[in-house]
């Protein structure tokens, strides 16, 4: 199997992203530090079974990670790397949109000084 390129991991990471539980999920492991399903489940107020279900969707993501399991724990920590990855393509995207809009830009001013704009005529008498 190959590893996803970056336009893939980002479509990954938005599409996890789109629940609010998820994010929700997210934002507990980035300010908590890693966790297990039952530690998330009672901080939250969602099911153990539906933090299972989204942990699964955020792994499938490359989002967070399972650590190593202490005796039936298995804490889960969240990965920068699919973050990153999507940052990369919004930034890839930003400056593609930005150099057209430089060359518009560019190209408008070329514009004004071959075409200088006429001034109205004037209403007052000479």
């Amino acid at each position: 199997m190959r590893p996803p390129d970056s336009q893939e991991q980002a479509v990954a990471v938005f599409a996890a992203l789109t629940d609010p539980t998820r994010r929700a999920l997210l934002d507990e492991l980035a300010r908590a530090g890693p966790a297990t399903v039952t530690d998330l489940a009672r901080r939250l107020p969602i099911s153990r079974q539906a933090v299972a279900k989204h942990l699964d969707q955020l792994a499938e993501a490359g989002l967070i990670s399972s650590g190593q399991p202490v005796g039936r724990r298995h804490p889960y920590r969240l990965e920068p790397a699919p973050i990153r990855a999507a940052q990369v393509w919004l930034a890839t995207l930003a400056n593609r949109w930005d150099d057209r809009l430089t060359a518009l830009e560019r190209a408008l001013d070329a514009t004004a000084i071959r075409h200088p704009a006429k001034e109205p005529p004037s209403n007052e008498p000479t």
